[in-house]
């Protein structure tokens, strides 16, 4: 109910976004660690208390300009006490969970229009005596905010979002089911992107090893400990980034005629392998089963002592035009794809590859505008070109 309410209403959301620790006990909304003066000029911390007035499941204009506080007596930086807003200091037992310590009252000539108004004024009344004594001190101190709603695949809200004002816009990305297939470098940054978002089950699929030279192309960075452990890429990658997003569900297989079936019913499928047989197979799936999907492709040689070469992206979707775009694109040799696989990859082209390929799956979506869709993106490092192909929708 708290992150819920704090979400539906613009102000309480506005006093999250802002970085103040706001909840809600009972029918009381708190703003804690605000920073405050005591008796003996340190900087304590405390908490204010409100009332909360609503409408159905949203704030309503505050109905008083009363606040309490939980905390010392609140002072003066000499240490004297702040008589003009202290106006009770007897205990309060609001519930079982809640007693205040002290009762303030402070009221501008309009009053206040919303809770954003309110804790924040009598928050800067506090702070501002503080930072008489330690400039540095905050109320806005932006603490991890976690969804008790209990409906979301992320373990923490996406204030991000909010706070940039695109949370319809996020929702968008809500899909049931994506594939990642390969877990090597471009895959485990897709992994990175997809696992901020909403998605409901992001499975991954790779038998390999994590190995040493996969943490110098993967994001974050792996320990002596792991590396000496030697798991699969799923079960590392799965590991990280399970404490953000609920379902991060592994695989550890490679995907060929007899495993095809695990990818029917996924949203969208991101290719990231370099085995042209098993590409075939897959795109041979995903177009049976009308699942739009992404291949990526790194081709990079040392020519003149400096390294050159290409990044692609090709985007696949459920309509003929794109079909046959994309396998124009896609090389399913015995040898992988030919214009596209070398030995030599490293994290920032990765990172791009990956980049590129996520933005395309967003754009199926919604996410971003696409006004002229393209079926292949290819980057040219020696030149920083970008080449598109194609234009079926």
């Amino acid at each position: 109910m708290s992150s819920t309410l704090i979400s539906h209403s613009s102000d309480l959301r506005r006093l999250r976004d802002d970085g103040y620790a706001v909840s809600i006990v009972g029918a009381h909304l708190l703003l804690s660690d605000v920073p405050y003066v005591t008796a003996n000029r340190c900087v304590a911390r405390g908490t204010l208390v409100s009332e909360l007035t609503l409408a159905g499941q949203v704030t309503a204009t505050p109905s008083d300009h009363v606040m309490r506080f939980i905390g010392e007596m609140p002072c003066h930086p000499d240490g004297t006490v702040l008589h003009e807003m202290v106006i009770d200091s007897q205990p309060q037992h609001i519930d079982a969970e809640l007693t205040t310590n002290h009762t303030f009252s402070h009221k501008p000539a309009a009053g206040y229009p919303d809770y954003f108004a309110k804790m924040t004024t009598y928050a800067a009344i506090l702070t501002s005596r503080a930072q008489a004594i330690d400039p540095a001190v905050s109320a806005q101190t932006y603490p991890p905010v976690t969804d008790d709603a209990g409906d979301s695949p992320l373990r923490y809200l996406d204030t991000a979002s909010s706070r940039a004002g695109i949370t319809a816009v996020t929702s968008k990305l809500a899909v049931p089911k994506v594939a990642i297939i390969g877990l090597g470098g471009t895959g485990s940054y897709v992994l990175d992107f997809l696992a901020k978002t909403p998605i409901r089950e992001i499975h991954l699929f790779d038998n390999d090893i994590f190995l040493q030279h996969n943490a110098f192309r993967s994001p974050g960075a792996a320990t002596l400990d792991e590396l000496h452990a030697h798991p699969t890429k799923v079960d590392y990658h799965t590991t990280r980034y399970t404490a953000m997003h609920h379902e991060i569900i592994p695989h550890r297989t490679a995907l060929d005629e007899t495993t095809i079936d695990e990818i029917d019913g996924m949203a969208f499928v991101f290719v990231c392998i370099d085995d042209g047989p098993a590409k075939k197979i897959i795109m041979d799936r995903c177009e049976q089963r009308g699942i739009a999907f992404v291949d990526t492709g790194i081709g990079v040689d040392v020519i003149d002592d400096a390294l050159s070469g290409i990044i692609r992206t090709t985007i696949s979707r459920p309509n003929p035009d794109s079909r046959a775009a994309a396998r124009s694109q896609i090389s399913i040799g015995d040898t992988g794809d030919d214009a596209y696989h070398h030995g030599v990859q490293l994290a920032e082209l990765n990172a791009l590859n990956a980049a590129l390929a996520v933005i395309a799956f967003k754009k199926t979506l919604g996410f971003y505008a696409d006004l002229i869709p393209i079926d292949s993106t290819n980057y040219t490092l020696a030149t920083n070109e970008i080449d598109n192909v194609g234009d079926h929708a």
